[in-house]
């Protein structure tokens, strides 16, 4: 999924969002609105689902949220519970019938579900599964725990969920309906994020709090790692289904993935990345004239840099906010093309001036030598790269797409190399202690296997049977 202007960036992974509402007349619309700010989450599909306890009503498509969705559809979605989704594909093929929320009958009436992560394994658990005749209709992990919620319905819905948590492993934030319930899962490790907040008299469910902002609804807190809840009408259950010893929250996140205004796990995002630019600055000075940042997800960090360098930051790079999604075919003159259609130079800042030129991450490291190459045709003097994350050595697992490794120019190349590559003159990232410090949570708060390899769950997927042993014996949906 590395094409055109994109293939230089980490892809975030997917946005969930959940409400229960009694006023039946405006739920599509906050749902509607509450994708809309998770929309940099995803942007290959948006999709809502809602339920007014008899009819459980969806409508999803390929493309941003108002390509999806017009007044009309969102008056064909009445209901006092909805949820929400938008997705980049980091599981199964980008195509129509992938796009959630996912919609299933089973024992207990209707449920349906949205998922932001990705199973580490889902292909062994599907093979089982169609081992005794179900039958999928997507390629996605997704509709593997829908399948698992049905199988274990019997008992009822807490005990269904316990269960299949049970049985899958890697990261999820799960926002969910039944014909009564919105539910709300996060994984045990707490990869994936997820909050709750209060609206009026009903809560919503999101992976970001800068959705409840945009609804009206106020932040209560964030679901904790293993924790299930379950919100029927004013009462909201909390269930602590797993507990790991330790968490592996997604660093990334305060990185790149989550929008500024968010806070997650009680951080505030654009805090955070106005103290990994102070840190950056600290670790890696160097004399300059300038601080520009690469827009958007970087102004935060280049900020922080200034502020700790004392070197004035600037507007050296102009983002064009109407491209939308490009779609560029792999030669290099379209590629260069694209880079130039989102980024423009502003050449009275920066000719002749020594610039550092502070980005989120590097990936492979075309773009960034394209940018630096674009700079220095401005009139740059120089171009200093700092990096507000550690290099990127390791591939994703769990819901972040990632090439593989070998494409990987933090795996490959010293950082020297990557200096040399793409043309800086000079090139530091700042360090994993760094990074995490600028967070203010311990290191033993996060998921760093992107950095240093070492992964909080067994990747890739296992092919061990053991964890079937609590399969024998158990009925179909």
């Amino acid at each position: 999924m590395f094409n055109g202007v994109h293939e230089d960036r980490l892809r975030e992974e997917c946005g969930v969002i959940g409400i229960f509402n009694r006023d039946e007349k405006h739920l599509a619309k906050q749902l509607y609105y509450g994708l809309y700010a998770l929309q940099h989450r995803g942007q290959e599909s948006a999709g809502i689902a809602t339920t007014d306890g008899k009819q459980t009503r969806c409508h999803k498509g390929m493309g941003l949220v108002p390509e999806v969705f017009n007044e009309e559809d969102l008056k064909r979605l009445p209901g006092t519970i909805g949820i929400g989704h938008v997705r980049y594909s980091t599981a199964g093929e980008s195509q129509a019938v992938n796009a959630q929320p996912l919609v299933a009958k089973y024992r207990g009436g209707s449920i349906a579900l949205a998922h932001n992560g990705n199973l580490v394994n889902a292909a062994l658990l599907r093979k089982k599964l169609e081992e005794d005749g179900v039958i999928f209709q997507t390629t996605i992990d997704s509709e593997v725990i829908v399948n698992l919620i049905a199988r274990y319905s019997r008992d009822g819905i807490v005990e269904a969920i316990e269960r299949t948590m049970d049985l899958i492993k890697g990261a999820y934030a799960l926002v969910m309906m039944t014909d009564k319930s919105l539910i709300g899962v996060r994984d045990p490790l707490g990869l994936r994020p997820l909050c709750l907040g209060k609206k009026d008299e009903g809560y919503v469910l999101a992976s970001e709090s800068c959705a409840l902002e945009t609804i009206g609804a106020t932040l209560i807190r964030d679901i904790e790692p293993g924790e299930m809840v379950l919100i029927n009408g004013d009462q909201v259950e909390s269930h602590r289904i797993a507990k790991e010893k330790s968490r592996a929250s997604c660093i990334f996140e305060y990185v790149y993935f989550a929008r500024p205004d968010s806070q997650i796990d009680g951080v505030h995002v654009y805090e955070a990345r106005i103290e990994t630019g102070k840190m950056l600055a600290k670790e890696h000075p160097v004399e300059a004239d300038i601080v520009i940042a690469v827009p958007d997800s970087s102004i935060a960090a280049a900020l922080g840099y200034s502020k700790a360098s004392g070197i004035p930051f600037v507007e050296g790079l102009i983002k064009n906010r109407y491209v939308g999604r490009t779609f560029i075919q792999p030669d290099q003159a379209t590629r260069e093309a694209a880079v130039n259609l989102k980024l423009s130079p502003v050449r009275s800042n920066i000719q002749g001036k020594r610039i550092i030129l502070v980005d989120d991450s590097i990936v492979r490291g075309t773009t960034s030598q394209r940018i630096v190459r674009m700079l220095k045709n401005a009139g740059a003097k120089e171009v200093h790269m700092r990096i507000s994350s550690p290099p990127v050595a390791y591939s994703c697992y769990f819901g972040i797409d990632t090439p593989d490794r070998e494409k990987l120019v933090g795996a490959t190349h010293t950082v020297d190399e990557i200096c040399r590559k793409i043309g800086a003159d000079s090139l530091r990232y700042i360090s994993v202690e760094g990074l995490v410090q600028a967070t203010g949570l311990p290191k033993e708060h996060f998921c760093l296997a992107c950095f240093n390899g070492r992964y909080p769950i067994e990747v890739p997927e296992s092919s061990n049977e053991k964890m079937f042993k609590r399969w024998e014996g158990d009925g179909n949906a």
